[in-house]
């Protein structure tokens, strides 16, 4: 356990990650562009939003570390999970629009990335790993259930605006087609935009950990900003972004995930 990597244990076949919310620029914020630009692309308040999850029994881990200092879900030998497409990488050194994050000259050495490999991902991944194996030991099957956001508006990295909910489970090889098929079911009855294994697949924790022949059953869930927040038109600028946190705007997306989350427990636990 450290100051940046903080775990709730529960005991329920459930396991949420959030790998994403972290602001902590682990003391390179003079390297970079500016720190507001740092952390631009974090996902914003998805903490605050999935923060029911440990009173329904789930265990929850999650880092402080903003992903511009490494991003834990994307493939440790920096291989892209997303060929063909543009996508971040794990030490990034341009954001999701594609502006610069480092000052010339700045962006980290290879060596560097390894030590942050070592220092951040390592750990992370460790703890998830030694939860998901905890839980299984109680349970004949477990989901674990990776919590992402992003701007509804990403031309660099899709086309149009992406819909509000976004499962991904590797094109079904990471989770029982059974339980893609209830959560989609929820995601559908919203009565907001939907899609599965569309854009966004699922990133490294969902394909290393989904193994559904051993009893891990993974699930990304990447939701549009304008679901859960009031999202301002455009990249976001410093004087509008991010926007505040409004429990009682984000109320009927909570509502969803509730119950997306509960369903995950009930069927694992049959």
């Amino acid at each position: 356990m450290t100051d940046w990597l903080t775990v709730t244990e529960g005991t329920a076949p459930l396991l949420v990650s959030i790998p994403h919310t972290g602001i902590d620029l682990a003391g390179i914020d003079n390297r970079l562009v500016s720190p507001w630009l740092g952390r631009r692309d974090c996902d914003w308040w998805i903490d605050n939003l999935y923060d029911f999850a440990a009173g329904l029994g789930a265990t929850v881990v999650h880092t402080s570390i903003s992903r511009t200092v490494i991003d834990v879900n994307r493939d440790p030998s920096g291989a892209s999970l997303y060929p063909g497409q543009t996508t971040t990488t794990l030490c990034p050194t341009e954001t999701f629009d594609g502006d610069p994050l480092y000052l010339p000259g700045a962006e980290p050495t290879p060596s560097e990335i390894d030590q942050r490999r070592i220092s951040y991902f390592v750990p992370y991944h460790e703890m998830l790993a030694a939860q998901a194996v905890r839980l299984r030991g109680l349970h004949e099957k477990i989901v674990i259930y990776d919590c992402h956001s992003i701007r509804s508006v990403l031309p660099r990295l899709f086309y149009g605006t992406l819909p509000v909910f976004n499962l991904g489970t590797n094109d079904g090889k990471s989770a029982d087609p059974a339980l893609q098929a209830l959560v989609g079911k929820i995601m559908a009855e919203s009565g907001e935009s939907n899609v599965i294994n569309g854009r966004f697949k699922g990133g490294w924790i969902t394909r290393y950990f989904g193994n559904p022949q051993g009893g891990y059953h993974a699930l990304q869930m990447e939701l549009a900003d304008r679901g859960y927040l009031r999202e301002p038109e455009g990249k976001g600028e410093p004087d509008n972004w991010p926007v505040p946190y409004d429990a009682e705007f984000a109320a009927p997306m909570r509502a969803t995930l509730t119950k997306i989350l509960q369903t995950a427990i009930d069927w694992a636990g049959r």
